[in-house]
């Protein structure tokens, strides 16, 4: 039967729509950080008071020893989720980082989009950051983020082949481009209380570093991190991410 163009447009453009709907949930379950439809993440339990600060991108040696210093001044641990070529181009802070009680973990090795990559450089990244890091720190890496969020079933799976557990947030801002340490801090702030309303802890996310660059200006960051520690050391608990990952 002969359809009418009326017809032909319709179906056409409904297959079109379909086609949209699909991308855009495969965009969603790559880049979504609460998404589990590729597989699940750790992202923060249902133990609300509790906070993880993370950091991302380092090391940096302008600033990760300054955000070292402030976290040590107020004995607070974190977890760094660290570039795996800038951890070997600075083995000593990477040691630093570890032995002031932080967790540690892969960050791939040169910051790529997981979720566009083949399965081989897929590995390849992942195999050769955590060599780097259990090398310089003497500990296994236990904790994988990957950059931007960026995912698909395979890269889960090759991070939990290799003994590192997938981790996410519930808490970020565009920290690496605010220059006002105070609107980070207020961002953040508003969402750990989000996150305490739905009765979870809190995820957050700033950088230390910049993938692009590893000596970014990421004073903002730090400041901004320093705030948070100041207005919630009294109510709420800081721990890092391995604490939840038992």
């Amino acid at each position: 039967m002969l359809l009418e163009p009326e017809q032909v447009i319709a179906e056409a453009l409904g297959g079109l729509a379909a086609l949209g709907l699909a991308a855009g949930a495969c965009a969603f379950a790559a880049m979504w950080p609460g998404s589990q439809i590729f597989g699940p993440t750790l992202i923060a339990p249902r133990r609300p008071g509790e906070i993880a600060l993370t950091f991302d991108d380092g090391p940096n040696p302008a600033w990760t020893p300054r955000l070292l210093e402030l976290l040590a001044r107020h004995d607070i641990k974190a977890t760094f989720f660290l570039v795996g070529k800038f951890a070997a181009e600075e083995p000593v802070l990477t040691g630093d980082i570890a032995g002031g009680g932080h967790a540690v973990g892969n960050h791939s090795w040169t910051h790529p989009n997981l979720a566009l990559i083949s399965a081989a450089r897929i590995r390849e990244e992942l195999e050769r950051t955590r060599d780097a890091l259990e090398q310089i720190t003497g500990k296994p890496v236990k904790l994988f983020r990957p950059p931007w969020g960026a995912r698909r079933p395979f890269v889960l799976r090759t991070a939990r082949g290799l003994g590192m557990t997938p981790v996410m947030w519930n808490a970020m801002t565009t920290d690496w481009e605010e220059r006002s340490a105070e609107r980070i801090a207020e961002r953040l702030i508003a969402k750990v209380e989000a996150a305490e309303r739905s009765g979870r802890a809190a995820n957050i996310v700033l950088h230390d570093g910049g993938h692009r660059m590893p000596g970014a200006d990421r004073g903002p960051s730090i400041r901004a991190a320093e705030i948070l520690v100041e207005r919630l050391r009294s109510t709420h608990r800081f721990v890092t991410v391995d604490a939840w990952n038992a």
